[in-house]
């Protein structure tokens, strides 16, 4: 279960999470959090209170259906740079990886249809996936933007 933080201010409630219960609603939230974290300025009260939408582990590892509508909801609330920096190396890197063959049939789906989600998709590093998981994001991925490719 994601835990919220006790260093939220008391004005915010703390959202409580499980694996099987998520509504849309709180999916929205977490997503909403998740974001306002990796844009709040180190040290802010902001990313304090926001920190603990970033513990994702047990998504990552027990529920990668929730992780995978997490990753589709977080890129559709922003795409600037930080957090397509971030949600590629992070989540998405991480679905690919652990359950590249049971997701990448969507995620080739997903990259034709959505320019930008093919550009998010370039941001993950293909080290830890199998070869043929790494050829198939290979042939929908956009680079360009990402490691001094030019727009």
């Amino acid at each position: 279960m994601l835990r919220s933080s006790s260093h939220l201010p008391v004005t915010r409630p703390q959202p409580r999470f499980t694996l099987v219960q998520m509504t849309h609603e709180e999916l929205l939230a977490l997503a909403d959090a998740w974001i306002t974290y990796w844009l709040a300025p180190i040290g802010s009260q902001e990313r304090e209170a926001t920190a603990w939408a970033t513990d994702l582990y047990e998504f990552e590892h027990e529920d990668p259906e929730t992780l995978w509508q997490l990753i589709l909801t977080i890129h559709s609330k922003d795409h600037s740079p930080r957090i397509q920096e971030v949600l590629s190396a992070g989540p998405f890197e991480t679905l690919l990886d652990k359950y590249g063959e049971k997701f990448i049939e969507r995620i080739e789906v997903q990259a034709r249809q959505d320019p930008p989600f093919a550009k998010l998709l370039g941001g993950v590093w293909l080290n830890s996936m199998t070869n043929s998981i790494s050829l198939r994001v290979q042939s929908v991925w956009d680079r360009r933007g990402w490691d001094g490719i030019p727009e």
